[in-house]
């Protein structure tokens, strides 16, 4: 998998930028440190005029290539999830056991991330922390449903259709896939963030996984 992810070329929904990043040296630097930054400091202290600081340019320049830090974050969700749906199907193509298929899919999308090299200015261990702290500020604006019109959070939601064909192959007759696969999805990150930060209320830790958890779940509800 590792050699397949080094040529990947992960595309984005253009609306989201007004120059793509991919294509200068300074925009892959805008990317790499804005995930830094705001991993470092939050999303909402995080800035343009801060991040230019960082980077030692413009904040201007910045602009150029993002309208503002909202589409930003969207851009940096977008990535994480376009890569994620990627490994996804390069671990579970050639499975054809639907409960192996199944377990494969939801340690992916819940367990800890590890950076994995093959793109040098996008950190995604650093990322998917910003995944479980920052991701529901994407969905949860009163922008949501225009946002979903314009494709914002289609490679999510394949994500998540992808965990949906899996649930129905396991066992087809069970009414609830999208719900269940959602729940995975969304919940896991919920599971990542109380562990992080309100550990009185999970029983998740370090070595109790939410792998381990969503996959008990699953089976349980589907077999």
């Amino acid at each position: 998998m590792q050699n397949l992810l080094s040529n990947l070329k992960i595309t984005i929904n253009e609306k989201l930028y007004v120059k793509d990043p991919e294509t200068s040296e300074l925009g892959r630097n805008i990317l790499k440190n804005s995930i830094i930054l705001i991993d470092e400091i939050g999303f909402e202290a995080f800035t343009f005029k801060k991040l230019g600081e960082k980077i030692q340019s413009n904040e201007s320049s910045i602009y150029r290539y993002f309208e503002n830090k909202h589409k930003l974050l969207v851009y940096l969700t977008s990535w994480y999830w376009s890569w994620m749906e990627y490994r996804m199907a390069f671990a579970t193509t050639n499975v054809s056991n639907p409960i192996e298929k199944l377990e494969k899919a939801i340690k992916l999308v819940t367990e800890n991330v590890v950076d994995d090299n093959a793109t040098p200015h996008i950190n995604e261990e650093i990322l998917s922390r910003i995944i479980v702290e920052e991701f529901t500020k994407t969905l949860m604006t009163k922008e949501v449903d225009n946002e979903n019109k314009e494709g914002f959070f289609l490679v999510y939601k394949r994500v998540i259709n992808r965990i949906i064909d899996i649930i129905k192959e396991v066992n087809s007759d069970y009414p609830y896939a999208k719900s269940l696969a959602s729940n995975i999805v969304e919940g896991s990150l919920h599971q990542h963030f109380l562990k992080n930060h309100l550990k009185t209320i999970t029983n998740l830790s370090e070595k109790e996984c939410a792998t381990d958890f969503y996959t008990d779940m699953a089976k349980k509800i589907l077999l």
